[in-house]
């Protein structure tokens, strides 16, 4: 059965390596597409990378981290070394998709004359699962795929905790989904001087500027 269906794979090959690049591509997607439908590994997004034209893909609006010029450098250096050994991981958004993870893989891939030259202007993506489609979820997703690597700027991650907040997430829900603790969490809230993102925050768990606890019984003492 396996080497019937290896033969007449072999078929349509031999029809497809006739097509131009763009078609080649169209039908490469549809058939990994089609494959990932019924695999049993088709809840692992890695288990259908297609490539799509790269104007079509979003960076976010939210994204934290931060890379230096010169790992900037080394990024596109390794992409040209070695191609694109990961791919970005979108969230698909009617015609578009939209950076979940690759913000820079997605620049390099554009900004890059050679490497959009050498990959045709398209960029190699997954997109996630369904379950992760709301905005709350995918910040969640872009900040557990960026925290083993990278520089977050604080600015920007108190941001992020502060919305995650307002669309009623709770500090031990924001904690779980960032890989943070709660203590971190209200480090992040402090930052903003926001006086509502604490109107149900006991003040003896407040923190000083120096990120040192503050505890209301030690500051009585320090009066007398």
């Amino acid at each position: 059965m396996k080497e019937k269906i290896l033969q007449n794979f072999n078929v349509i090959i031999n029809d497809i390596i006739k097509l131009n690049t763009d078609d080649y591509i169209f039908i490469e997607n549809k058939i990994k597409t089609m494959l990932n439908e019924h695999s049993p590994m088709k809840d692992n997004p890695v288990n259908c990378v297609i490539w799509v034209k790269n104007q079509k893909v979003e960076a976010n609006d939210y994204n934290p981290n931060s890379v230096a010029p010169p790992e900037m450098k080394l990024l596109e250096h390794s992409i040209m070394e070695d191609g694109y050994t990961q791919p970005i991981v979108t969230h698909k958004d009617g015609g578009n998709f939209i950076v979940v993870d690759g913000f820079h893989r997605n620049r390099v891939g554009k900004e890059c004359s050679e490497v959009t030259s050498r990959i045709f202007g398209y960029l190699p993506i997954v997109s996630v699962n369904k379950s992760q489609s709301n905005r709350n979820d995918r910040i969640a997703s872009t900040i557990r795929h960026n925290r083993a690597r990278g520089k977050h700027k604080v600015e920007a991650m108190s941001d992020i905790v502060i919305e995650l907040a307002r669309r009623n997430w709770s500090d031990l829900k924001i904690a779980k989904n960032l890989g943070m603790d709660e203590d971190e969490v209200l480090r992040l809230k402090q930052i903003t001087g926001l006086a509502d993102m604490f109107e149900d925050e006991d003040f003896s768990r407040a923190w000083d500027i120096d990120g040192t606890s503050f505890d209301e019984d030690d500051n009585e003492e320090n009066l007398d």
